[in-house]
């Protein structure tokens, strides 16, 4: 990218746009599959007394998910993306 010209906040910025979109996408994955077990979990646990309050998904707790997992995706990728955003054009072109 900084061979055809990018500047080196450029490349930081698609490298940190790149792992919160990996994060939220995780995040998706991760509320589906919960939403799923958490419809049958009560069919699992019988007649236990807490089986019987249903599920809990909640728009907050939805929200709450996302925002922790995109912001997990960014902190995981700040170094890496500060590396590439730092390395030199023929350095990065070495290793493809």
């Amino acid at each position: 990218m900084k061979a055809i010209g990018a500047r080196n906040n450029d490349i930081l910025l698609i490298f940190l746009f790149n792992a919160a979109f990996i994060g939220l996408v995780g995040g998706i994955i991760g509320i589906v599959i919960g939403a799923i077990f958490s419809g049958f979990l009560p069919s699992l646990m019988g007649n236990l007394p807490l089986a019987r309050g249903g599920t809990i998904v909640s728009l907050n707790s939805i929200i709450m998910a996302l925002s922790v997992s995109v912001a997990v995706g960014i902190l995981a990728g700040i170094i890496p993306a500060y590396q590439a955003s730092k390395l030199k054009p023929v350095d990065a072109l070495r290793y493809e």
